[in-house]
């Protein structure tokens, strides 16, 4: 390849999949405000809604009715992922929204050879496309399972950024999911990588957040946002009005917070890119 085609290709989007088999640890909150707090400092980034319970668009306010095509498209290879896209109302910020035809995906590409590979394939596509081809981070909101649709998006990956909830039994099946990306690194996406892990619905108040929070230290290192975002309730209320907590209340701790983490997922992005240059 010539310097010159090197110049012209363009640069692939930081995809990062945020994923944790527990449900109701955070993860569509964190990926709707991970994903605005970005676009907020000048990023341009996706967000894949791949849970079919479809909450990321619904709290970044895209209807039900206007979702014409979706993620499910995408994966049974019916759309591009370009054609998927809608705007948000958060400059910068865009999305592939999810519907729940999406339960139904894993029996339409089961005996598919590049099953594994769909969403992969469809960002590489994307990245071709004149309209997204000014995309810094594709952020991919995974559904509560390890299913064939987490493993597209790990697949797809160039890392996993876990939320982990500070609640009691935070690491249990934590240890399923590093097994799980070691495997998909070994056999299907040998870049994939542990970005980081965000302690969520942090309460000072508890003596048992502060207990998980530093178990979850000892246990993973340096592996640990130094960001924790707290229990919230300004966070809790802004997807009832499809809003980021970013946009809903800016000064609230929550969206502080969020604000924190995406400096700190930002600088530790260029400090694995810059050790694998």
């Amino acid at each position: 390849m010539t310097e010159a085609t090197n110049a012209t290709k363009p640069r692939r989007p930081r995809v990062i999949a945020l994923a944790n088999q527990k449900g109701g640890v955070g993860k569509t909150t964190t990926a709707i405000n991970l994903g605005t707090a970005l676009a907020a400092i000048g990023e341009k980034v996706l967000i894949v809604d791949l849970d079919p319970q479809g909450n990321a668009s619904t709290g970044l306010g895209v209807d039900r009715r206007s979702r014409k095509s979706s993620t499910y498209d995408v994966l049974c290879g019916d759309v591009g992922l370009g054609q998927a896209l809608q705007q948000t109302s958060v400059p910068g910020l865009s999305l592939a929204p999810s519907t729940l035809d999406l339960l139904g995906v894993e029996l339409e590409i089961a005996s598919a050879k590049d099953r594994a590979h769909r969403l992969r394939n469809a960002i590489d596509e994307l990245v071709d496309d004149q309209r997204c081809q000014d995309l810094t981070y594709v952020l991919i909101d995974c559904p509560p399972s390890l299913s064939l649709i987490t493993i597209n998006a790990m697949t797809a990956a160039d890392a996993v950024l876990v939320p982990l909830q500070c609640e009691f039994f935070a690491l249990e099946g934590l240890s399923q999911l590093l097994k799980t990306v070691e495997q998909v690194r070994a056999g299907l996406n040998p870049r994939l990588m542990i970005q980081g892990v965000v302690l969520t619905m942090f309460d000072p108040r508890n003596n048992l957040s502060g207990q998980v929070m530093a178990d979850v230290r000892n246990f993973l290192g340096d592996k640990v946002y130094e960001t924790v975002i707290p229990r919230n309730v300004r966070i809790s209320e802004a997807p009832s009005y499809g809003k980021p907590a970013l946009l809903y209340d800016l000064r609230c701790s929550g969206s502080q917070a969020y604000l924190r983490l995406a400096s700190e997922v930002i600088k530790r992005e260029r400090n694995l890119l810059a050790a694998a240059a």
